[in-house]
This record gives C-alpha cells, structure tokens and sequence, in this order.
C-alpha cells in the first residue's frame, strides 16, 4: 500500500498567498496522486487550513494539519509521515505541470527510494519505502526537509523531463 502524501502548508509568501488556495491546485494535487497509482492520501496543511480544510470536503483524503508548519518544510512533512504503514509518496502542491503519468513512473519503480527527476534535475515526488520511513523522520526537524538523508543514501532517479518540467510555481 502506498499513501500519497501531498504537503500544503506554506503560507506562499513569494506567491501572496497559501498555495493550497490557489486556482484550484489543492483539489488537482489530490486528484493526481489518486489517478497515478496512491491507495490513500493525506494532505498536511497549515496557513489557513480552516479555507483550505473545505476545499477537501468532498474528497476521500485524511487531512492532517501540522500546527508547527511555519517552521519550515521538514516540519510539515514529519507531521504528514507520523503513523503511516506501508510506503509514501510525496509531493507537493506547487508542481502544476506534474500529473499523474510522473506519480505512476516514479511508483512503477518499486524502488525503497526513488524520486522524479527533469532532464536529470532532481525534483518530486518522491518515493520513501517504509523501511526508510522511520530513519528519515528522525533527520526532520524545522526547515530541513529531506534533502540530506536522500543524498546520504542510494535513490533511484526516474527520468520524467518528457512529461513535466518539474518546477515549483512561486508568482502568479
């Protein structure tokens, strides 16, 4: 079993707004993660997670709010991969050029560690096996993310430059 994990917290300072309100990403994120192969997903939100809690109403998500999102990436995401069994998927919801087709490659891989990379530039998502999981989590903390401990350990990279750019969408 997979869980895509689809974090969404940020308050999208450079953007003016949380990201998780804009145009319709929120809702399209959780629709690409279902489409390319997750079983459950769970969204981590945190700047107006009240406005952006309803935006999911309707959807078979579990919504986890990560009280301490202002302290950065790694925050949000070892709030997201708390009490998960079985294999993550991350992504995140800025990536509006990143469809289902990337989501199903980088599953497709069965890798313990994988992650999507644009004309080999690493980017997401990013597959962390459940044996991973537990390891990962204990490097998080504020705004490290999981940057350090991909690096410290062997991740499949999965080409996906010919469907997506890849790129995080920062102004409107």
């Amino acid at each position: 079993m997979t869980t895509g994990l689809l974090l969404a917290a940020g308050a999208g300072r450079r953007m003016g707004t949380p990201k998780a309100l804009v145009d319709g990403w929120l809702r399209r994120s959780v629709q690409v993660l279902v489409d390319g192969g997750c079983d459950h997903v769970r969204v981590v939100l945190g700047a107006s997670a009240d406005e952006a809690r309803i935006l999911l109403d309707d959807l078979d998500v579990e919504v986890v709010v990560a009280d301490d999102w202002v302290d950065g990436m790694g925050a949000s995401l070892k709030g997201g991969l708390g009490e998960i069994d079985g294999d993550v998927l991350v992504n995140l919801v800025d990536l509006p050029d990143v469809g289902a087709d990337v989501v199903a490659r980088v599953l497709a891989s069965g890798a313990a560690l994988a992650r999507a990379t644009y004309d080999g530039r690493p980017g997401h998502p990013v597959l962390i096996g459940a044996v991973h999981r537990e390891a990962l989590i204990e490097t998080l903390h504020g705004d490290v993310g999981a940057r350090a401990y991909l690096d410290a350990h062997d991740v499949l990279g999965v080409e996906c430059g010919d469907l997506a750019t890849g790129r995080d969408v920062d102004s409107r």
